[in-house]
């Protein structure tokens, strides 16, 4: 398998899994410019025993989009199997399995579709032929003694979560009724307008995409003389402000840009978020930035 080094630990933890198992795992680094991983990295790794090709569509730390659609291309040419981890993009970014050559594409509800916690996706297409994770009972098919194969049944054993797909069902209504492209557009000014006031913060080292078309809706920074856990708890307890900050469960991208074991500071505009709210933010990262006295009120 041939693979990123930015990848969230839902996909580095079953990689190393498969690794002790026997499997071969190339991991490629991404540009340290641009924060892409090169086409021509993958083209150059894929050997004849290569099965896989699997990426982060965006990194939860960086937000850097890669360039799915060439990733596909390559796979294809080479009749690989192209899998995409879309867990930050699903729902903000157009995504088309059959252009982009994606023969799996997997992505969680709870974040872009707008769903609940517990919720997710896995597409599988036409070239691909899973064997299933557990077996058991289906509500179909109830006189075989094994595990049926038609889709959706071969992979979905046991009672659904019901009430959690009725939730995933609302949030995807929502999204057509708004419209991907407005959506989109929301979260890029909110994201646009976070990036520069950060800039303009001297003390602020920022971990995002050059190019602002190639960003998603995720901001990791730090702050110098803080620690990102230090921001954080000064932003709870001084501000009000809930943020994620640390290793965002993706010590390998933070391994790859340079923050590791500390991690960032982590911040994700919303649809639902406003100009007002990104601002006062602002207002608030900058104070803690230019006033130690702050950390030392707060921390001790």
């Amino acid at each position: 398998m041939i693979t990123s080094c930015i990848g969230h630990n839902s996909l580095v933890r079953p990689l190393r899994k498969l690794e002790r198992q026997g499997v071969k795992i190339t991991r490629l680094p991404p540009s340290a410019k641009s924060g892409v991983l090169s086409v021509q990295d993958i083209e150059e790794a894929i050997t004849k025993d290569t099965k896989l090709v699997v990426v982060t569509h965006a990194s939860n730390v960086t937000g850097v989009i890669q360039p799915i659609e060439e990733y596909g291309a390559t796979a294809r040419k080479h009749n690989l199997i192209f899998m995409v981890d879309a867990a930050q993009t699903a729902g903000k970014y157009p995504i088309d399995v059959r252009v982009d050559n994606i023969d799996l594409l997997a992505f969680s509800g709870h974040k872009g579709l707008l769903g609940p916690p517990d919720t997710g996706v896995l597409y599988v297409g036409e070239r691909v032929d899973l064997d299933s994770l557990r077996e058991g009972g289906t509500g179909s098919h109830s006189e075989l003694e094994e595990q049926p194969l038609d889709l959706p049944y071969r992979y979905e054993s046991g009672t659904v979560n019901s009430v959690g797909i009725s939730g995933l069902g609302a949030g995807l209504k929502y999204i057509f009724s708004e419209g991907l492209e407005k959506i989109r557009a929301h979260e890029q000014y909110l994201t646009d307008r976070l990036i520069e006031g950060l800039t303009a913060i001297p003390e602020v080292i920022l971990y995002t995409a050059k190019d602002s078309a190639k960003q998603a809706a995720i901001t990791s920074f730090n702050i110098e003389g803080y620690e990102p856990g230090e921001v954080g708890a000064i932003l709870d307890q001084a501000f009000d402000f809930k943020v994620r900050s640390g290793l965002h469960c993706a010590p390998a991208a933070h391994k790859t840009i340079g923050t590791y074991p500390l991690g960032t500071v982590h911040l994700s505009p919303g649809y639902f978020n406003t100009v007002k709210e990104i601002d006062v933010t602002l207002q608030a990262l900058d104070r803690i930035a230019r006033t130690t006295a702050i950390k030392a009120a707060v921390l001790h």
